[in-house]
């Protein structure tokens, strides 16, 4: 008897995530919280445990796949062929009826509250509860099959139901000839596989992998021709289609006649080009930026400060270890301060605006904007503003060290109040950043460089830098704005003025 393992709700409002890399292989014996496979949700990096010892019969999704919360990812039970062939069609049916419900499916990239402890299998499964993952609502009764996925041949299914399969006749167009002569579409055997997939259903059968796959590329399944055995369209299917439109699209018109003003595009070889779908923590970052960038009306200004003190401070407790001999010290470390400071000072600028109600917060959840591998994210320090420079330095190196192995936790991505992007690491000198959504504020530190200064009516050579800061011009006017970043910058020009 076979267990069917789902995709567990992880919470945050996330609707699916990218399988990245599985762990185990089909025939292999697990123990209890062993690990079975790594997946990327729109927020972070998750290894999923398994829920109890056993074999793993099957693996019933690939690598890089999409999968929607509540889909079936691994069958356990025994390896050998017969359980296999009795558990297939429950597997494939499972599958099918999580493709049908869950085509408009999409993922959130909100920062809404941690989600509540617990899982519970959708398909009827092994019910274990796995430590940071919500409830997954689901029904124990299993909707009628749909025709196709029954482990009924496609051809058979458009045989039995001819009115149904009519839409069908344009793909049948060159057999006109012998429909006139007597010979009906449903008596002809050739004439079956023309019909679209999953025709008696009056909608093409496909994994959500791959109805996903589809409307990412605004491709209609419908037009996609199935090969798959219970007449569902494959990946494979799908990538035919593609690779079969564009060269298509590719023929050069041998026509004698004249071309149309300005010539056609050049077709493009598809070995120059890549297409990689936009998913996992991009996608989050993208959804969250059109987000913000449409709902707050953004206002940026910037100053240009000399740092020369501040490079002399950060040298100087580089070189003494005053800090302590794990703390990184940076530039980054006094601007966060810095912010953090103006922050509390200016309270709009720490706020949040919701349905006209604006929430002014007394504590700063200072969000640092993380450059990984897979995309941007922004962890945040929880009340950084209780912090000394040594605290404040130690957590800033536990967020990036943590960044970069793309394992943020989704609550260190929640939460967060005002955040820094610092843009000089990458040798530019200014922005205009995008506010993170659940924020009204957002500040962009430059690279630091030796440019000539004028000090005391003499030209010198300082350090200088370029501040910038955007907000949200609902909570926050041009004044506020305007006073907060010249609070900061007057910290980043004298550093003592952070003892007082």
């Amino acid at each position: 008897m076979s267990d069917v393992f789902v995709l567990p709700d992880p919470g945050e409002g996330l609707t699916e995530a990218d399988i990245v890399a599985w762990k185990v292989a089909a025939g292999d014996s697990v123990t209890v919280n062993q690990i079975l496979v790594e997946i990327e949700t729109a927020k972070s990096l998750v290894e999923l445990p398994s829920p109890h010892a056993g074999t793993i019969a099957e693996l019933l999704v690939t690598e890089g796949d999409t999968v929607e919360v509540g889909t079936p990812i691994v069958r356990f039970g025994s390896a050998d062929g017969d359980t296999a062939a009795e558990a297939a069609p429950a597997a494939v049916a499972t599958a099918g009826s999580s493709a049908a419900g869950s085509q408009e499916a999409g993922s959130t990239a909100g920062t809404g509250g941690a989600a509540d402890a617990g899982s519970t299998d959708a398909g009827g499964g092994s019910g274990a509860t796995l430590v940071g993952y919500g409830a997954v609502e689901s029904s124990s009764k299993r909707r009628p099959r749909k025709p196709g996925a029954t482990g009924v041949p496609a051809a058979s299914t458009a045989s039995a139901s001819a009115p149904q399969a009519t839409p069908a006749a344009p793909a049948a167009a060159p057999n006109d000839a012998a429909s006139s002569n007597g010979a009906g579409a449903s008596s002809s055997p050739a004439a079956a596989p023309a019909a679209a997939p999953g025709a008696g259903s009056g909608r093409p059968l496909a994994k959500p992998p791959v109805r996903k796959l589809a409307k990412d590329q605004g491709i209609d399944l419908a037009s996609v021709r199935a090969t798959g055995a219970n007449g569902e369209v494959t990946r494979a299917d799908l990538q035919a289609h593609v690779d079969g439109t564009a060269a298509s699209a590719a023929v050069v018109p041998q026509s004698g006649g004249a071309q149309p003003a300005g010539g056609t595009a050049p077709a493009v070889d598809p070995a120059r080009e890549e297409q990689v779908p936009l998913k996992g923590v991009k996608k989050a970052m993208a959804n969250a930026m059109v987000a913000s960038a449409f709902t707050s009306p953004h206002v940026t200004v910037g100053v240009e400060i000399d740092v020369t003190r501040m490079m002399e401070l950060v040298r100087r407790l580089k070189a003494e270890k005053s800090l302590g001999e794990d703390v990184r010290v940076s530039p980054l470390l006094i601007i966060a301060k810095a912010v953090t400071r103006a922050a509390l000072r200016h309270p709009g600028m720490n706020a949040r605006l919701d349905d006209e109600v604006v929430t002014y917060r007394n504590y700063v959840n200072l969000g640092v904007a993380a450059a990984t591998d897979r995309g941007l994210i922004v962890p945040n320090i929880k009340d950084a503003d209780r912090m000394g420079l040594r605290e404040l330095g130690t957590a800033i190196g536990e967020l990036v060290s943590v960044a970069r192995t793309g394992r943020t936790s989704p609550a260190a991505q929640s939460g967060g109040t005002i955040t820094i992007t610092n843009v000089g690491v990458f040798g530019v000198d200014w922005g205009t950043p995008i506010i993170n959504p659940g924020e009204s504020a957002i500040v962009a530190a430059g690279q630091v460089q030796k440019k000539p200064w004028v000090v005391d009516d003499e030209l010198v050579v300082r350090e200088v830098m370029t501040l910038a800061a955007s907000a949200d011009h609902r909570v926050v006017d041009g004044e506020v704005i305007s006073r907060f970043l010249r609070d900061v910058a007057d910290v980043l020009e004298d550093p003592i003025t952070l003892l007082f």
